[in-house]
């Protein structure tokens, strides 16, 4: 059955303002406003119930990092690649629907109240397309500061690594507004990047001096 296109209790003027008055390098995943934190509350309880633990990453992650304009209709979680069969048996029991993989995709949670989606990105699982695919895998979500009992954000050397890895024209929009708003951590970045693969370190030069230019 195909997912349903997800609706909102919010307007897309009434969320804009919720997160507005909010302090996101304050702020965990489940204290997102309405049906997003909702979503989420319920995903920490499913999350907890099978002993994995896990990091928001993809649009909202780039909301906590500091590009505040950007908002999405979908929460993507990275997750240990042996905690996905207990994800699936257990997902019902805590309100989502699991839909497994079709070829070259990930799986996917729904939530059935609020009917919106929760990106699975499994460990060792290559970010990219089929004619493009990352370099570099899915690390295990430990390696993006993930804490037990606690779904908190992706961090943002982790959160450029994946995005790198994804590669679409919105990942590089998003890089590049990330730039942007730590010109004073690109540094450390880049000797993170220069621990995983080179072809990162040199995309990413690129895309400061891009940054730089606008």
């Amino acid at each position: 059955m195909p997912l349903q296109s997800p609706t909102s209790d919010f307007s897309p003027f009434l969320l804009a303002e919720s997160l507005i008055q909010m302090d996101p390098e304050n702020s965990l995943p489940r204290d997102l406003p309405g049906r997003y934190g909702r979503t989420i509350r319920d995903l920490e309880r499913l999350l907890i119930a099978v002993e994995a633990s896990s990091v928001v990453a993809g649009g909202w992650a780039v909301w906590r990092h500091g590009y505040a304009g950007r908002v999405t209709e979908d929460v993507d979680i990275v997750i240990a690649a042996d905690k996905i069969d207990n994800l699936k048996q257990k997902a019902l029991v805590f309100g989502f629907e699991f839909y497994e993989s079709s070829t070259g995709r990930w799986p996917k949670l729904c939530h059935i109240a609020t009917r919106i989606d929760v990106d699975v990105l499994p460990e060792s699982g290559i970010p990219g397309t089929p004619t493009r695919p990352a370099p570099v895998p899915i690390g295990h979500p430990q390696r993006y500061q993930a804490v037990a009992g606690t779904l908190n954000y992706i961090s943002l050397h982790g959160l450029i690594e994946l995005k790198l890895g994804a590669g679409r024209a919105k990942d590089i929009a998003d890089l590049i507004e990330l730039i942007k708003c730590h010109p004073t951590e690109l540094q450390p970045i880049l000797d993170h990047l220069a621990t995983l693969h080179p072809n990162y370190v040199t995309h990413f030069q690129t895309l400061i001096q891009q940054a730089a230019d606008e």
